[in-house]
């Protein structure tokens, strides 16, 4: 894992962590930024409101991931990123939809379902992968 990859998990970490404040819309006038734009919007946000409750160490470390991101953030490289996430998604829906399949064969109702979450949890996934192409 790269310096940027370990400093986005670290900010999602404290995102998570973080204040259960959800971050002020943008008017809906202003145009939606996508990309590496969009990423330092994000941040820029959680330290607004990291701010607001007071919480230095959460501002420096998202300070620091906002640098980061100013920094070394390619439209290309986050295009990339998320198309790989996207792609591990899609194998993980067709591993669960193999392992609906078996069990299925087998016929133990129990397994079927547990399977049938899991296929439903990855798929949701894919979905979401694939939501984040266009952000």
């Amino acid at each position: 894992m790269n310096k940027f990859s370990s400093l986005c998990a670290l900010l999602v970490a404290g995102v998570l962590a973080g204040p259960a404040t959800a971050a002020p819309a943008a008017p809906a006038t202003a145009a939606v930024a996508t990309g590496c734009a969009a990423k330092q919007q994000q941040v820029q946000a959680q330290i607004d409101i990291a701010k607001a409750h007071g919480n230095q160490n959460q501002v420096d470390g998202l300070s620091t991931a906002l640098r980061e991101i100013q920094n070394n953030c390619t439209e290309n490289g986050l295009r990339k990123e998320r198309e790989g996430k996207v792609l591990d998604a899609k194998r993980e829906v067709s591993k669960r939809q193999s392992d609906l399949d078996k069990a299925m064969k087998k016929g133990d109702s129990e397994k079927i379902n547990k399977r049938k979450d899991k296929l439903a949890e990855a798929r949701k996934e894919l979905q979401e992968a694939m939501d984040e192409l266009d952000k």
